[in-house]
């Protein structure tokens, strides 16, 4: 008698696969916790409610990177996000702040500068391109404080240009609003711009950046700026439930990968742009932007969803390479895509190989 075999997951095929198209591959955590333990002192100490050498210190080198007086570790974008929002509205006497539609705290975020800050949003521009000086200009109200997302992930990864990025926050200064970055992919952002992070960050008064996104971390954010700004922001660390008493497994995944790919970034991007002409050759796919600004894109497909998806997922059981795991719906009929960020496991795979898999997928249709 043959017995009926379970058929495997979606999940159970995805974490089979031994290569990635995007990000730096599966981490697991036997082997992430082990590369840690590797990259330990063993003289280094827990940190105890945000004090202690290992996370002091990484606070002052991610500030000397960004060229900020301080720097304060937390574990979530979300909560940097807010806590910044916060404190200048109070600083500023207003209770309005004002940013792109597309912006992560007005679309991912549940409302949490409004529900939990008593906040108002002043969206500025069309979502379907980058805010502009003019989209500025349109605003009346005093503002708070002007956010900009350093690139703008929900458009592919876009960045305004240097001069366009001046005139925005100069825009902000005229009328006495601070500038907030929200710099969750700031790693990605340099390439384009030529320029260091200090200098980049210079525009800003406080910036939050990431270290799971680009960086690959287990999880965990910072946000800098000036030395009573940050003071004031571990008062608001405390109130938001973010004073946990160690963060150094996060701390130490945070400083690991931030040095061990922090200089890759013109790499990726540079492969980013080598795979978005081969994905743009094919027929039925359209990359946005392109050439991408950063090492990320969307990829959007022609064809039924299902069918691409079953395509893929084939491709994944039979060759153990993960090309994207779900497509999500654009705004046009029998179109849809996936967001593409490029990091060391793309190496992996050779171009020619890439445009293999993807006329394969393709030719579902």
């Amino acid at each position: 008698m043959v017995l009926n075999q379970a058929v495997p997951t979606r999940e159970a095929i995805m974490a089979a696969c031994e290569r990635f198209l995007g990000g730096h591959g599966m981490m697991r955590p036997h082997d992430e916790l082990r590369a840690l333990a590797a990259a330990t002192a063993p003289d280094e100490s827990a940190d105890v409610y945000g004090k202690g050498n290992l996370i002091e210190a990484f606070e002052r080198e991610i500030a000397a990177i960004l060229g900020t007086e301080a720097a304060l570790f937390l574990p979530t974008g979300t909560m940097a996000q807010q806590i910044a929002l916060r404190i200048w509205a109070e600083r500023k006497h207003h209770d309005t702040v004002a940013y792109h539609p597309m912006c992560h705290v007005e679309t991912k975020e549940e409302k949490g500068y409004q529900r939990l800050h008593g906040l108002h949003a002043r969206l500025v521009g069309d979502a379907r391109r980058l805010m502009t000086r003019e989209d500025l200009d349109t605003v009346a109200e005093p503002v708070a404080a002007l956010l900009i997302e350093l690139p703008q992930r929900d458009l592919g990864g876009m960045l305004p240009s240097w001069e366009a990025l001046q005139a925005q926050t100069a825009w902000a200064r005229e009328r006495g609003a601070a500038v907030h970055m929200d710099g969750a992919r700031l790693w990605e952002s340099a390439p384009f711009y030529g320029r260091s992070y200090a200098e980049i960050a210079g525009l800003f008064d406080s910036v939050y950046v990431s270290f799971y996104k680009g960086i690959g971390a287990m999880a965990g954010s910072a946000l800098a700026g000036s030395a009573d700004f940050i003071a004031e922001a571990r008062v608001w660390q405390v109130r938001h439930g973010g004073r946990i008493i160690h963060l150094f497994p996060y701390v130490l995944s945070a400083r690991t990968n931030l040095r061990q790919r922090l200089d890759r970034f013109s790499h990726y991007h540079a492969r980013a742009v080598t795979i978005a002409k081969v994905l743009q050759a094919i027929p039925g796919i359209v990359v946005k932007p392109e050439p991408p600004q950063t090492n990320m894109m969307h990829v959007s497909l022609h064809g039924d969803p299902e069918r691409l998806e079953a395509a893929a997922l084939a491709i994944a059981r039979e060759e153990n390479v993960a090309l994207f795991r779900a497509l999500r719906p654009t705004d046009l009929p029998n179109w849809t895509m996936f967001e593409l960020s490029i990091g060391d496991a793309a190496d992996a795979l050779t171009d020619d190989e890439i445009r293999a898999y993807f006329t394969r997928v393709m030719e579902t249709e």
